[in-house]
Formats: C-alpha cells, sequence, structure tokens
C-alpha cells in the first residue's frame, strides 16, 4: 500500500497553483530594493496666539513621531531540510535599500545570519557560518562570479554537492542569470576546496540538484530529468526536486516522467508517493501552445466516496515536474470516463493548471 498519509494536505495546494495568489514574478539581479515607507505624525500649526505652552509642548512632540511600516518581500532560498536534501522555501525578506538583491539572498544562505529569524521549522541554511560576500560580478553570457570569504572552505566533504546546489538554485531563480562560478578572496577556483568538484566551466542547473542515479541498468539509453515528490514534517508539507535517470527517450519523455512519478520515490530518499495503484496514461501525452494534456484512468483519481477528486499532491506533483520539461508551461488532466474532476476543496478542475513561480510558500 503506497503512502497516503496526506488527506489533509488541502492546505497546501494545487488550489495555490491554480489560484496564482501566491505567485511571485522573477527578479532581476539589478533590482534595487526601495526604502521602508516612513509615515509621519505631524500636528496641524496651532493658530491660536493664546494656546497654552502644554498644547505647544504636545503638537511639538507629535511631530518628531513616526510611523514605520516595515516592508518585506518574498525571496525563494535552498535551504537543507531534515533529511540533508536541498528544499525551495519562499520566505519574506526584509526590503533592503541599498543592497543588490542577489546578495541579500546569499547572506540568508549563511548559517548563523540573518535567516535565524525565518527559518521553517526542521531546516537549516547551508553555506558555513561567517561566510560573508565580497563581490558579485555579472558576464554578458549571464554568468554570475560570485566572491566569498575564506570561511566558505569551512564544511564537510559530504555538504559541498548541497552547497553548490544550493548557490546555483537560489541565484538563478534571476532570469539574468544561467551559471555561477566562484571565487574565494578574488581568487579564481577551478575545484571546489574541499572535495574537489570541477567548477572551472561555472555550474548550472544543468548539473542538478539532489541527484540519485536510482537502479536505472543503462545510463547511456537514460534521460536526466528533475521531478517533484511530498516531504512532511510535523504537520507541514513541501516539495522536494530530485534530479534521476530515467528510461526515456525524446519520443517518450512526458510519459516516462509520469511513470517514474506513479512508481513514486526510492525508498531510501524517505519522500512520498501520493499515487494510488495501477494508475496509467490512457493516451499519448499531446502537447500544443504549451499545455501538455494528460488522460489517466480513473485509478489516478481519490476514494473520496467515489467522487471524482484529484489529490492536491497528485496534481501538483505532476505540475511541478512536468513544467521543469523546455516549452511546458501548464499541464492539463483528464480522466477517463469523467465529464468533470475536482480538487479537494470542491473546485472544477476545468483549465489547465500552470506552474507557480515559486515554490513551498508556506501559505497554508
Amino acid at each position: 500500500m503506497r503512502k497516503r498519509a496526506m488527506l489533509f494536505m488541502g492546505m497546501f495546494a494545487s488550489v495555490t497553483l491554480l489560484s496564482g495568489c501566491v505567485f511571485q514574478g522573477e527578479q532581476s539581479l539589478e533590482e534595487m530594493d526601495t526604502p521602508p515607507e516612513e509615515v509621519n505624525e505631524q500636528a496641524g500649526e496651532n493658530t491660536e496666539q493664546d494656546a497654552s505652552s502644554d498644547e505647544n509642548a504636545e503638537n511639538s512632540e507629535q511631530d518628531k513621531q513616526e510611523v514605520v511600516v516595515s516592508e518585506t518581500v518574498d525571496r525563494q532560498l535552498y535551504l537543507l531540510d531534515e533529511n540533508g536534501m536541498v528544499v525551495p522555501q519562499t520566505l519574506p525578506l526584509p526590503k533592503s535599500e541599498s543592497k543588490e538583491v542577489a546578495q541579500q539572498v546569499l547572506e540568508y544562505l549563511v548559517k548563523g545570519g540573518p535567516v535565524t529569524e525565518v527559518l521553517p521549522s526542521g531546516f537549516q541554511a547551508v553555506l558555513p557560518a561567517g561566510t560573508q560576500v565580497n563581490s558579485l560580478n555579472l558576464k554578458d553570457d549571464g554568468t554570475l562570479v560570485v566572491d566569498v570569504s575564506k570561511e566558505f572552505t569551512d564544511y564537510r566533504a559530504e555538504d559541498e554537492l548541497k552547497i553548490l546546489q544550493s548557490l546555483t538554485y537560489t541565484l538563478t531563480q534571476f532570469d539574468s542569470v544561467n551559471k555561477i562560478k566562484l571565487q574565494i578572496n578574488g581568487y579564481e577556483t577551478d575545484v571546489m576546496p574541499v572535495n574537489s568538484t570541477p567548477i572551472s566551466d561555472g555550474y548550472s542547473r544543468a548539473n542538478g540538484i539532489n541527484i540519485h542515479v536510482g537502479d536505472v541498468a543503462d545510463l547511456t539509453k537514460s534521460e536526466s530529468v528533475t521531478v517533484y515528490y511530498p516531504a512532511q514534517h510535523d504537520d507541514q508539507y513541501y516539495y522536494v526536486p530530485v534530479t534521476k535517470r530515467i528510461d526515456a527517450s525524446e519520443d517518450n519523455m512526458y510519459e516516462a516522467i509520469v511513470q517514474s512519478l506513479v512508481e513514486g520515490p526510492d525508498y531510501q530518499l524517505n519522500l512520498l508517493n501520493v499515487f494510488n495503484q495501477d494508475v496509467e496514461l490512457m493516451d499519448e501525452p499531446s502537447y500544443e501552445d504549451g499545455v501538455l494534456t494528460l488522460t489517466f484512468n480513473e485509478n489516478v483519481l481519490s476514494n473520496f466516496e467515489d467522487q471524482s477528486i484529484l489529490s492536491n499532491e497528485v496534481m501538483d506533483s505532476l505540475v511541478l515536474s512536468l513544467t521543469e520539461q523546455p516549452g511546458v508551461e501548464a499541464v492539463s488532466v483528464k480522466v477517463e470516463n469523467f465529464d468533470q474532476v475536482f480538487t479537494e476543496e470542491g473546485s472544477v478542475i476545468a483549465e489547465p493548471v500552470s506552474r507557480p513561480q515559486m515554490v513551498n510558500t508556506r501559505s497554508f
């Protein structure tokens, strides 16, 4: 029996995907944050010549008062969960008056840094404590050169790829950044300082995240894809990207990704499988104008008193995983012999579901 302990994950949501209420557009690397709004409480000028000195003193005090409105902006940070996996978390960071947004998000990846105040339960920062960002230099080809202090080198060998992945995915959320290169105190480095991972050509999302080879027999006849599986901490659910090899070719890539989700994650990953047994695609996936249409048998539906309900977790996993593929902007799910399919909240899934621009917003 596959894991189905996620009935209450309706709090998280394909509704989040459907409504777009937590979408946040990609930010330009050059974006400068505006200072917090300040509202001055000023008393009107007292024109009464015979006003008492007490009244004048009170008005003078009111002139000096200020009410500062705190402003935040959502940013995507790639943090470590309790299983040591690199996971996107959307967190509200304070707007900065003078700092590049890219430098700010890097500072929020440092252990013991400002992220401590906003860390979700079960998560931790990934960069070694004390790491400072000396400079950022964006090249014309989209390579962002990140110069960090010597404290960056103080990490365990087994954390090296996690650090690279966190840096890469956090910074390439900005549409002007394609890959990153590292410098340490102004000196270029061709390998990472502890476990010698090659980085002379830079590091990009093409290198993957939470890489898991799995049981693919012939790597030469497989493809690398990133799929999303749910995980749970206490009563909170979130999605974990996993780059894995699957038996696939260009002709059957969509089917292979769906099959990988249906089969579920490797048990070693401590992630959840949200699909029922015997789920099958009844037709080949069709693609048109950015929309991928999938038609399943009825086993894809949740067994909620025989209603035609598609669980939020199934829909979210499909959308997040398939929109990783080039050109796929939304996913439309149909079920054989059902004219309408509903979300767990009772809404009809009538339109293709788009990918949220930020994942794991914790807005549930």
